[in-house]
């Protein structure tokens, strides 16, 4: 069952890199007491996601910022070694939250996982989008075709 508006997020377990290396990060630790943007993506350093999905959350943090957001987040099932080199390659560190959900648990918690399998990619994310307030899904925005429509940065500013 896919998460809905109203749900309180699953506890899980992430990894991000840090300057320190990687660090377990939890989702108790992110979500509760705050309001975050949280976005999905198939892969890291795939097409889509590297040239159409995060440079518009890069190009609009300030906005998003600007509009009570304590955090942007960006989680993919990818390693924290890949999610930390993401983060360098585009210049997000320090803007956005590289979060490494490495075996798909959160994706599959959410039920937002994806069997990418026939194009060679295995268990992935969906492409999605969320606000979270306080714990709890307040938006949620998961793409029905390729590309960045509905979960793109445009659209969640949008919604806040």
């Amino acid at each position: 069952m896919t998460i809905s508006v109203g749900d309180k997020l699953p506890e899980v377990t992430f990894k991000t890199m840090t300057d320190d290396g990687a660090k377990t990060i939890t989702s108790a630790e992110i979500f509760p007491g705050k309001k975050v943007v949280l976005f999905g993506v198939p892969g890291a350093f795939t097409p889509t996601c590297s040239n159409n999905h995060l440079p518009g959350y890069l190009e609009n943090h300030d906005a998003i910022l600007a509009r009570g957001v304590d955090t942007i987040a960006v989680v993919s099932v990818n390693d924290v070694h890949v999610m930390g080199a993401w983060a360098r390659f585009t210049g997000g560190e320090g803007k956005i939250l590289f979060l490494a959900d490495g075996s798909g648990d959160f994706a599959k918690a959410v039920g937002l996982d994806n069997d990418l399998s026939a194009a060679g990619m295995g268990l992935r994310s969906k492409r999605f989008s969320m606000i979270v307030d306080d714990d709890k899904v307040t938006a949620i925005n998961v793409e029905t075709k390729p590309g960045v429509d509905e979960s793109g940065a445009a659209h969640i500013l949008g919604q806040l």
